[in-house]
């Protein structure tokens, strides 16, 4: 089992930054792959980016791309997304997730590990 936590997710108003956190205990993830998702309401949970654990390629979504980055800390167990240039666009509940897989997942379905969620809020 693999219990991943985030956090820093808050009210920003647009062209802001914010960094999400996301603690990873239990099995160890080193051949995991790790991805960030994200739901606004009414909507269904979209990718948003994926990395191995092991370090290597990433990737994103389109909407994304060139604003966000995802990167993680081997010593504290922890992956983060790095938020730049926020827009109201970007509001939603952003959730960790992680699946021993190694490569690059982007279907919210092939995660078997998921944490709470993280809401973050962009104001025009």
């Amino acid at each position: 089992q693999v219990q991943l936590v985030e956090s820093g997710g808050g009210l920003v108003q647009a062209g802001g930054s914010l960094r999400l956190s996301c603690a990873a205990s239990g099995r160890t993830i080193s051949r995991h792959c790790m991805g960030w998702f994200r739901q606004a309401p009414g909507k269904e949970r979209e990718f948003v980016a994926t990395m191995p654990w092991s370090g290597g390629n990433t990737y994103y979504a389109d909407s994304v791309k060139g604003r966000f980055t995802i990167s993680r800390d081997n010593a504290k167990n922890t992956v983060y997304l790095q938020m730049n240039s926020l827009k109201p666009e970007d509001t939603a509940v952003y959730y960790c997730a992680a699946d021993p897989t190694l490569g690059l997942i982007t279907t919210a379905d092939e995660y078997d590990y998921w944490g709470q969620g993280t809401q973050v809020t962009v104001s025009s």
